[in-house]
């Protein structure tokens, strides 16, 4: 492997992991060794590639360019270890999954687990709009994403339909109604996921294109944290019906103004369809 290529790769497993200790388990050298390549590497370019934040780190725009590359190398080069190793038994290996939602993606990786519980697995949960990006940055190896835009080429399997409903405490007054309007929510403190959610741009669509006005809104990062708000008697939450639990014990209402359902789907880049990891992960999708 030349060096350039090597620099590359210890390049991507650092952007990937988001440290440099993390690259260096990854590739089984010491943390020293990658700071150098990369650090060669940017002296070949002639520009910084990442800026260490008590974060983690962060691509420059210089970096940003690179990384596309460097991960279609890294991509190779993880195709061509599989295929010498042959890891037809999936008895190793790692992926990188992030989602904008715990559901469906908590249960399609407890399914690859139960077979194939060598496979090491990071998770991590983004708002919607995050989640594009990182996809589009290929930051990640799969990701459960609802309603994608500009994600680049990459290959998606719908895994689940949902629409919204409103969460309400057992016996609040609005428990009466079979359906609610987001007129009946306008009195209500709303509970809805954070800004760049999917949730809250679809809500605030659907407020100003029926004239309405949702004055009290509170940012519920997670479904169990609304749950919890809920039943505290904080406000109501609106959130897709599958993100529930079988034993919540909140009442669900439909909403007048959201009957359709929106589609969330199991993505990943093109040029990883291949891999045997990604291949048997989206058939547990």
């Amino acid at each position: 492997m030349s060096q350039n290529v090597s620099r590359m790769i210890a390049f991507a497993h650092a952007v990937r992991e988001g440290s440099f200790s993390r690259a260096a388990e990854r590739l089984g050298v010491s943390q020293s060794a990658v700071s150098q390549k990369i650090a060669k590497l940017e002296v070949e370019l002639g520009a910084p590639l990442l800026i260490r934040e008590r974060e983690g780190l962060r691509l420059t725009a210089s970096g940003r360019d690179v990384f596309e590359m460097a991960d279609q190398m890294l991509t190779l080069s993880t195709a061509m270890d599989e295929r010498i190793a042959d890891m037809s038994r999936l008895e190793g290996g790692h992926l990188t999954i992030i989602a904008n939602s715990p559901r469906p993606a908590l249960g399609a990786i407890g399914a690859f687990k139960a077979l194939y519980p060598g496979v090491h697995i990071t998770f991590r949960l983004w708002d919607w709009t995050s989640s594009m990006r990182l996809v589009r940055e290929r930051q990640c190896d799969v990701a459960f994403l609802t309603e994608p835009r500009g994600i680049g080429a990459c290959v998606t399997r719908e895994v689940s339909r949902d629409a919204y409903v409103v969460y309400l405490p057992p016996k609040h007054p609005l428990c009466a109604k079979r359906e609610l309007s987001l007129s009946d929510l306008a009195s209500e403190t709303v509970l809805l996921p954070e800004e760049g959610s999917f949730t809250r741009r679809i809500v605030a669509e659907k407020v100003s294109e029926h004239g309405l006005c949702l004055p009290n809104v509170i940012s519920t990062a997670t479904f169990s944290l609304m749950q919890d708000a809920a039943l505290h008697r904080v406000g109501l939450g609106i959130f897709f019906d599958s993100a529930a639990h079988e034993s919540i014990v909140l009442e669900r209402r439909p909403i007048v103004e959201l009957p359709e359902t929106f589609s969330t789907v199991v993505a990943y880049p093109r040029d990883k369809a291949h891999l045997k990891l990604v291949q048997a992960f989206a058939e547990c999708a």
